[in-house]
């Protein structure tokens, strides 16, 4: 069944930060991010730190942290005192006895409390600079290691060996006379393309199918801004990190997506979900922006990676106790896409050192590219747990239970790796490239482009 799009309860005002101490003295919600779990689990953060290859100063934040607690604890110590300096005043004010020697040490211990306040504040500021550049922890089930230490868990399909020489997609696409990248690159620079013709269709096509099959799978399509805040961006794990990937608007400290996951997570910015409407599935298409500033040294020929691309995205909000299931039925509905485009493919877990800032768990979907010889990935699905949904002040609450949703994503897919698997894997002895069936009636009965 198909979840409705609907408004949601706000919770209250936007923070990324909580501590243990009450609401009242520091301005913030607790629910939001209780920082008990981390100093409960140091060991266990202070290892993802490192297993997610990771720069932040953790034993700092665990210093700085303990310094705040201990200015705080001592400023309530302090400020009972005062209460009771006070009283004793009044007392001796009452009696016609001289109060001045205790309105001195009154004094004194305000002045104490005041500075402790003052610097309990200034290491908060500390901690939460640090707390935002901490990890989610990676599930017990990941991989340790880097890239190569990637599982290939399933795969689908055979990379078929053709009889004739299988042309890369930049020349079988400048040959068909849909792929300008001299063009893009005049007004753009590097990485950035222009698709024509039968090209430009058949991404779009692309688009639409997808779409279609995913609000068929029960989610509900919906429309999302690709300038976002910092917020926001901060709400889904992008910054402070990934700061240096993106392309930033100044004048307005706006900043273009580099996917959609950003937009569509943060449509329930600070909301509380019905706990019956759970899960609630959504898709959208966006143009995603990526400066690749840490892509140095990658392919980056022909349309294998770009600054600006399209992408269609899956994003569910889910209870706790369905979310592993629900990864998997979320890898499943982009392998649908996979299959019935006759694309080999294999799903990868990916090992911690390769896992997102922000994910616990991934798979990546890798696509076999006939023309360029090596498996591209296409689609990125993860399970984030609580880690956005603590950022952002996302929640649910009914039937008795209530707190933190948690939220997962993934690509549907991901443009134009697909278009470059297709041009390759469907290409004919001619020159030409047969399309996908599922793909023939968004073409208008188009079955061979060329």
């Amino acid at each position: 069944m198909q979840i409705p799009f609907y408004e949601g309860k706000a919770s209250g005002p936007l923070c990324f930060c909580a501590c243990s101490e009450p609401a009242a003295k520091t301005g913030r919600d607790p629910a939001v991010l209780d920082r008990k779990y981390l100093r409960e689990n140091r060991d266990l953060v202070t290892r993802a730190v490192a297993l997610k290859n990771e720069s932040v100063d953790i034993e700092a934040y665990y210093e700085r942290d303990a310094e705040r607690r201990a200015a705080l604890q001592e400023s309530e110590q302090l400020q009972a005192e005062a209460n009771k300096a006070n009283k004793a005043i009044s007392e001796l004010k009452k009696a016609g006895e001289d109060a001045s020697a205790a309105i001195a040490a009154m004094k004194e211990i305000s002045g104490r409390v005041k500075a402790l306040k003052v610097r309990a504040a200034e290491l908060d500021e500390e901690v939460e600079t640090l707390y935002l550049r901490i990890p989610n922890v990676p599930h017990e089930s990941v991989p340790a290691g880097g890239e190569e230490n990637n599982e290939v868990i399933r795969t689908w399909g055979e990379p078929v060996e053709r009889d004739f020489q299988v042309m890369p997609h930049w020349d079988l696409g400048a040959e068909l006379g849909i792929l300008h990248p001299e063009r893009a690159a005049r007004m753009s620079g590097s990485g950035f393309s222009v698709l024509t013709g039968q090209g430009a269709r058949l991404e779009r096509a692309l688009i639409n199918w997808f779409l279609d099959v995913h609000r068929a799978q029960g989610y509900t399509e919906v429309n999302i801004p690709y300038l976002v805040n910092r917020t926001a961006m901060t709400g889904t794990g992008q910054l402070p990190k990934l700061e240096d990937d993106m392309y930033v608007c100044g004048i307005d400290d706006l900043l273009l997506i580099p996917t959609a996951e950003v937009s569509v997570t943060n449509i329930h910015m600070q909301e509380t979900l019905p706990a019956a409407d759970l899960p609630v599935k959504y898709c959208a298409f966006s143009p995603c922006f990526r400066r690749e500033a840490g892509a140095a040294g990658k392919d980056t020929r022909g349309l294998l990676r770009m600054h600006q691309f399209h992408k269609v995205e899956m994003v569910k909000f889910v209870t706790p106790e369905t979310s592993w299931d629900e990864l998997e039925t979320l890898v499943s509905d982009a392998e649908v896409l996979l299959q019935q485009l006759e694309l080999p493919y294999r799903v990868l877990t990916l090992a911690s050192g390769d896992l997102s800032f922000a994910a616990a768990k991934c798979y990546d979907l890798e696509v076999w590219s006939a023309g360029v010889g090596k498996w591209l990935e296409v689609s990125s699905c993860s399970n984030f747990l609580d880690f956005q949904a603590r950022r952002a002040g996302i929640r649910f609450k009914g039937d008795g239970t209530k707190g933190l949703v948690h939220t997962l994503n993934g690509s549907g897919l991901a443009l134009p790796r697909i278009l470059v698997a297709i041009l390759e894997n469907h290409q004919t002895p001619d020159g030409k490239v047969r399309v996908p069936d599922v793909l023939v009636p968004y073409l208008d009965g188009l079955e061979i482009i060329g």
